[in-house]
């Protein structure tokens, strides 16, 4: 393990994913690897709330948009694309909130974190 922050130590980590999932299962396989100890959630069937997907969202800097599973079905079947750029923010939320597989996954949420999707560079920069 490198000299990093030693996050996993100091919070605990939540990673809402789904089991279907290729790269929630490789992120899940990595942070095992890494010994870091998380409380995985299945997105479909208890997503984040609306306050914890505000919260995350403004923890993690990006713009709202990345917060959205735009290669999913649900987003697709929703007409999101179309939908996206005239809903507020509220609204963007609700809908992530009613519809776990709306959420780009997995998203990992820490005390100190939150990062959406998974790229091992990034993890590994922020996690070791």
């Amino acid at each position: 393990m490198s000299s990093g922050t030693g996050l996993a130590f100091r919070s605990m980590i939540t990673v809402y994913c789904y089991d279907g999932c290729s790269t929630c299962k490789k992120a899940l396989k990595w942070l095992d690897q890494h010994g870091l100890a998380v409380r995985s959630i299945d997105l479909k069937e208890s997503p984040p709330s609306k306050a914890a997907l505000k919260r995350a969202w403004k923890a993690s800097g990006l713009p709202l948009k990345k917060l959205f599973n735009v290669a999913g079905q649900s987003y697709r079947g929703g007409g999101f694309k179309e939908r996206l750029p005239q809903m507020s923010e509220d609204e963007q939320l609700a809908s992530l909130a009613a519809d776990g597989m709306l959420v780009k996954r997995p998203l990992l949420v820490g005390d100190d974190v939150v990062l959406v999707g998974f790229k091992e560079a990034d993890w590994a920069a922020v996690l070791l």
